[in-house]
Order: C-alpha cells, then structure tokens, then sequence
C-alpha cells in the first residue's frame, strides 16, 4: 500500500499532520508518546497493521502533538477530527488511551465508538515512582541505550529486525531531552475523573502479560467506564502492531460493525487449509502450525502454498491479512 497523503490541521500557529486511508467508517488512532507519520510508515510491522486496520475503515493517523501535556495532546486529537468531521470513533493505544478516554468524556457528541488498547487511567500506577524516574533518566543521558532499551520492554516477542526498527524509529523522531520530558509527561497522565463521564460504547483490549502496561489497568479502565466491554488477549507485546495483530485488528472491526473490504473464498479451500490460513493469520510459523495440527512442518508448507495459490495472494503476509480482513479468524 502506498504511503498515504499527508494533511495538516492547526492548532493556534502550530501545525499538525494527519492522513487518511482506506475506506469505511471514521477511526482516528494516534497519540502514542513517541509519534512521527513518515518514521512510523518505514516500520514493517507498523505499516502491516495499520494496512489491515484500513482494510475496514477510514482509518486516521496523525503526527506529533503539540506539545507533551494531556491538555496540549487533546488540543491536537480535536483539531484532527474538526477537519476530519465528528463524530468518529477513536483508537487509542497506551498514553494515547488517556487521551482518547479523556476527549469521549469531554465531547460526547463527536465520538461515536471508543477502542482502548493497552490502556490505562492513570500513569503513576504504571510502575514504581523509582522505575519511572530511572528509565526518564536513562533517556535523557543515554538516549542509546534507552531507545534500546524501550524497544526490548515494548517488543520482548518480537523479531530483532522488529526491535531494530523500532530503535531507528524512536532516535528519528525524538531527541534525548524530547523522549525524556514526552515520556515524564505520560507517567503523569491522569484521567481517572473523565471515566465515568464516557458516554460512548468502548471496547477495552489488553494483552494479558503486557510487560509495559499491566493487565490489572485495562481491567480496571474497563470496570470504571459504563458499559465498557473487557477482551483479554494472549500476548507480551505492548505496542499493537506486535504479535497478533490481526486478532486487535478483528475485535475493532466487529466493535465498530466495519465490513472488511474483501473475503475469502472458503468454497475454494478445503476444511485443513481453512484451519491452516486461521493459525497462519494468529502470527503462527509451520512449525507452530505443525506442532498445533499434529502435521509435518513440509505439509504446513504445503498447504500455505496452496492457500496463496486458490487465493491469488502473492505472500504469507497477504494470506494472513485478507484471513483478518475478512472475518474468517
């Protein structure tokens, strides 16, 4: 997919960049504490995910807030979704989750459905005021080793290559004194208050050994917003476009009651490759899949071969999207 077009909004003097893809209803997800939309579309992973996200919705992104406040992060989110055209529906995902939550309380009347992914209301409960301020002081003087370091407690399950992205991306966007003051300022975040106010129906999604963000806070977020709806996921990884994406991706469509853009041919697959494309879809490996379906890794193989044939895809990657796409996991 190509690099989407890029627009500005502004906020008072300052500008702020946001694009659009796909097609399908609004979803404006932005507002992770370190965010930049060219470095963030150089990630593999990244742009897999937000490419299958797009794949049933308008989906929205936009760059770097204001400023590192919760007030100058909601000045940027609403400026976005004033040129969007409320009411949308927002993702937001770790600090952007605050953010998210803390504008649906303000202005009920512009969003429409709220995702919230690895979340959390209040930042001091994160981790221990000791941890915070050393990992805010290994930034802000060792920004090597702390971008090293954010990328290994963020992507523990991931790739090297994913890891290593990752870093390039973080020293790209912020500088050492950006990511220590951008990072002091979510461990500040606090919206407890604005939970109760949320009138939007909201999805809580958070990955039960998430090494960033414990479980316990998105349990929480959910049984503090009315109505909210709690779906554990399996996984360590923090960041969305980690491990299995495509089950973040599947949730959020059926939440938002967003038709992917295609289906799968199941009429054309027998009931082993079905199976096969599902756990291929969960981020599996043959030897995953084998191990799983008590079959050969050759035969694996095989029948992922077969599935790429019957589909007309030309990847494992474009198998495992157009399986999340279409609803068939």
């Amino acid at each position: 997919m190509a690099t989407p077009l890029v627009r500005f909004a502004h906020v008072g003097d300052r500008e702020v960049a946001w694009a659009a893809m796909g097609s399908g209803p609004p979803l404006i997800a932005g507002g992770w504490w370190c965010c930049d939309l060219e470095q963030e579309w150089q990630m593999a992973a990244f742009r897999k995910f937000m490419s299958l996200l797009a794949g049933g919705v308008t989906l929205i992104r936009y760059g770097r807030a204001i400023g590192p406040s919760l007030e100058d992060q909601l000045a940027t989110l609403d400026a976005v979704v004033t040129q969007v055209g409320a009411p949308v529906s927002l993702l937001g995902a770790s600090s952007g989750g605050c953010v998210s939550a803390a504008y649906a309380a303000l202005y009920p009347d512009r969003v429409d459905r709220l995702v919230l992914y690895g979340a959390y209301a209040y930042g001091a409960e994160i981790t221990t005021p000791e941890a915070q301020s050393s990992i805010v002081d290994i930034l802000g003087r060792h920004w090597g080793v702390g971008s090293r370091f954010l990328a290994d407690l963020f992507l523990p399950d991931s790739s090297a290559e994913d890891r290593t992205e990752f870093i390039r991306f973080q020293r790209a966007t912020m500088s050492p004194a950006e990511a220590a003051t951008a990072l002091q300022a979510v461990y500040k975040f606090d919206v407890r208050e604005h939970l109760r106010q949320i009138e939007a129906p909201t999805l809580v999604l958070h990955r039960r050994n998430d090494r960033v963000v414990p479980f316990r806070l998105g349990r929480s977020l959910a049984s503090t917003i009315p109505g909210a709806t709690l779906v554990p996921l399996d996984g360590v990884n923090h960041m969305p476009w980690a491990g299995d994406s495509a089950a973040i991706a599947e949730h959020t469509f059926r939440f938002l009651g967003a038709a992917p853009s295609s289906t799968v041919d199941t009429m054309s697959l027998s009931t082993r490759e079905i199976d096969v494309l599902r756990l291929v879809a969960a981020g599996m490996s043959d030897q995953e899949i084998a191990q799983r379906l008590t079959l050969s890794a050759h035969t694996v193989h095989r029948h992922v071969a077969n599935i790429r044939t019957k589909l007309g895809l030309p990847s494992r990657t474009a198998a495992a999207a157009h399986a999340a796409r279409s609803g068939l996991i």
